[in-house]
């Protein structure tokens, strides 16, 4: 009973946003995306487009949602966002998470893309324009890859700071203790295959067209690089999503070492009391902030 009860109340959902849907105007980007889509399927075959595409959109996004954060640390007027304003990225420090950048993405991610034509074709996953979900469904379900990849990614990650395992593993990505957007996929290759496992457990789940696929490699690095990124910038879009942990949340991680192994969500370290020491930090910088304040006025 409540099953059916659940899966009516997501078909009205549904029926709601596709009936807002039909007021709204035509979207002045759909004609020029089909046609460059068209044209994809018309000109590349099914493993050019699973395989060198999806190599493409994942280094393309990768490195231009890291371009905003590389570009503040040149910008003074940008260091009062930076969360550990006492620790600037150095030089040294980028060209070696680009290095090691450079071998994750083409000797531990790269075979693992190979395998995208192989999972397309053996689940009938469609490429075509006129199957291609609207932009409300891929929204809602990249949102359910996002929370399925988040509960993953707090046990895991939680497990990989048990004091037996961690210095064998997730200690390469605490190299750095003040965070950078570049650094998001700066890890040991046992755990971009460990956690990254959590990135393919939602596209098993809701894929039904290859858009999926690169939809949530882009929300995916958008958070990722977010919130490695060391500034808590205002009026960042991503703050409107619900729960959502952002920058100043993951950099105290960072700066910790303990509490705060959630992802994307905050509602799992919540429910498990990981995020007390987090909590009490922000309540001793709101204590300082005050006192600042007081002595100003």
């Amino acid at each position: 009973m409540a099953t059916n009860d659940s899966v009516g109340i997501l078909n009205s959902a549904y029926l709601a946003v596709e009936y807002i849907d039909s007021f709204l105007p035509e979207n002045p980007l759909q004609q020029p995306f089909k046609n460059a889509w068209t044209y994809m399927l018309n000109n590349y075959t099914k493993y050019q487009i699973a395989t060198w595409g999806s190599l493409l959109m994942h280094e393309l996004s990768y490195f231009l949602i890291c371009l905003p954060g590389f570009i503040f640390q040149f910008i003074p007027y940008m260091q009062k966002y930076k969360i550990q304003q006492d620790k600037p990225g150095t030089w040294e420090r980028q060209w070696k998470c680009f290095k090691a950048l450079m071998f994750n993405h083409f000797f531990i991610q790269f075979p693992l893309i190979l395998g995208t034509y192989y999972f397309t074709e053996y689940f009938n996953i469609p490429y075509d324009w006129e199957s291609m979900p609207r932009w409300y469904v891929l929204l809602s379900q990249c949102f359910g890859c996002a929370v399925i990849e988040d509960a993953w990614h707090y046990f895991v990650h939680r497990l990989m700071h048990h004091k037996r395992i961690y210095k064998y593993i997730h200690k390469v990505h605490h190299e750095f203790v003040a965070p950078f957007g570049m650094q998001a996929e700066y890890a040991h290759p046992l755990e971009t295959l460990i956690l990254g496992t959590g990135f393919f457990i939602g596209i098993m789940v809701f894929c039904n067209h290859v858009i999926l696929l690169w939809a949530w490699v882009i929300c995916r690095l958008l958070e990722t690089i977010d919130v490695h990124s060391g500034y808590d910038i205002p009026l960042n879009p991503l703050h409107l999503v619900p729960f959502y942990a952002g920058a100043r949340f993951h950099d105290f991680h960072h700066m910790n070492f303990i509490g705060n192994y959630a992802s994307t969500f905050t509602w799992w370290d919540k429910l498990f009391g990981t995020d007390s020491q987090y909590n009490s930090y922000r309540e001793k910088l709101e204590k300082q902030e005050c006192m600042v304040e007081k002595k100003t006025k």
